[in-house]
């Protein structure tokens, strides 16, 4: 065999590979933190004064990212918490959803976002992604029933979801949104930041996402009233704290999902290299994406805006699930870091099919609610199967992750490894 035979050949029947060498990290956050992020939390422990309410308005770390946050968002307000989990909750009951309530979200999601809704005790309705894999608006409007009172659109993995549909959807039908961003901070959505567009947006700040303080959240909304019911939930003794801020509810029992100022600290440093991070994402995904596109027996996934994309990934379906896997395998080979989605040989949490507290509607509460809480009048039912056309898009995903690390010859090898793996395999 020539060497331009093994070239040519696929590394996993015994060519030549593309790349030897290893990929820079999808870490987008972490991998930016430096000398300023560590400076940044040893002021806050020299001061000794970790705990936001310790200090005087707009002296807090937490305070000052909060206003940072809603000024880049162009919210009129920005709640720190410590999760993207608790930034759900707070929004919920923000929104006032809790018992008898149903909430309808997609089946490729992180589990959190079930979870949050479980947490008010409501109830999560499962509806389909299509090709953007981010919610179908078409099937949302399907799954709606009396109960309904809320619609979750997930922007997964960094791609805004169909929101020109969903707002319609939800204005006909006089129902409140969750934006969740957890994946996708500084995205947008023809020209309106992504956490802006609904009734409430909730971030994570957790360590794989795109800005970190490794742990943490925010909730962002344009309503008052919404943003004080956040905030009493977002800590149980907020009215002591800042008794003057509550002008429209009643206070009631909360949790205790304070931001430290250690994490406002680390993030306030992390939220200034929030662009840079997507500018060098963007710049790498519009040349790989530019170039692939040309190869006919591959679809790639459907962005609602391209210029609002995070670019954290690239990801395009193939004919079938069998291909998919081989594929992945074969430019894994070629030493280029992919991933099919649904292969049913890993449990991911990110799919609908092993939720499984959600499946079997387990509970810590030895009634059993919130499944039999006698305020719910509707009948929701969960199964493996019941989402067959996300399904069948995560079953004929492959994702490649981008970091901001990587360079023009990382996009050069990922260009050349798809062309040689599809000119073998398709």
């Amino acid at each position: 065999m020539t060497n331009n035979d093994k070239k040519s050949q696929l590394a996993i029947h015994g060519g030549m590979p593309i790349n030897t060498e290893p990929f820079p990290t999808a870490r987008h956050g972490a991998e930016e933190i430096s000398d300023a992020e560590i400076n940044a939390v040893i002021e806050v422990l020299k001061k000794k004064k970790p705990f936001r309410f310790l200090h005087e308005i707009g002296d807090s770390k937490v305070g000052q990212f909060e206003q940072m946050f809603k000024e880049y968002m162009g919210t009129k307000y920005a709640l720190a918490v410590t999760g993207g989990t608790t930034a759900l909750i707070s929004a919920l009951v923000g929104l006032e959803i809790g018992c008898g309530d149903e909430v309808i979200l997609p089946g490729y999601t992180y589990i959190a976002s079930a979870a949050a809704i479980l947490a008010v005790r409501a109830m999560p309705v499962l509806a389909e992604i299509d090709n953007s894999l981010t919610l179908d608006p078409a099937d949302v409007e399907r799954k709606i029933t009396p109960y309904t009172r809320a619609i979750m659109p997930v922007h997964m993995r960094g791609t805004p979801s169909r929101m020109d549909e969903i707002m319609a959807i939800a204005r006909k039908y006089n129902l409140k949104v969750i934006e969740d961003v957890a994946q996708a901070n500084g995205g947008f959505y023809h020209g309106k930041k992504l956490g802006s567009i609904g009734d409430a947006g909730a971030f994570s700040l957790q360590y794989f996402k795109i800005i970190t303080s490794g742990e943490g959240g925010m909730v962002t909304t344009h309503d008052r009233i919404v943003y004080e019911r956040a905030a009493m939930q977002h800590d149980s003794a907020m009215i002591f704290w800042e008794r003057d801020m509550f002008k429209n509810i009643l206070p009631f029992a909360g949790e205790n999902y304070r931001m430290s100022e250690i994490q406002g600290a680390l993030g306030q440093v992390q939220f200034g290299r929030i662009d840079e991070i997507l500018s060098q994402l963007r710049s790498l995904k519009r040349v790989i994406v530019n170039e692939i596109r040309t190869i006919d027996a591959i679809e790639l996934q459907d962005i609602p805006d391209p210029a609002g994309d995070c670019s954290v990934s690239i990801c395009f379906f193939l004919p079938d699930a069998k291909i998919t896997k081989e594929f992945s395998s074969a430019l894994k080979a070629e030493g280029i870091p992919n991933g099919s989605i649904f292969d049913k040989e890993i449990p991911d949490r990110h799919i609908y099919y092993y939720w499984d507290y959600v499946m079997n509607k387990t509970t810590s509460d030895r009634n059993g609610c919130p499944w039999t809480c006698p305020y719910y009048k509707g009948q929701v039912t969960y199964y493996k199967e019941q989402c067959p056309q996300t399904l069948d898009f995560l079953n004929r995903t492959i994702a490649i992750p981008l970091g901001q690390k990587m360079t023009m010859q990382h996009a050069e090898i990922i260009m050349k490894g798809v062309h040689k793996v599809s000119q073998a395999l398709l």
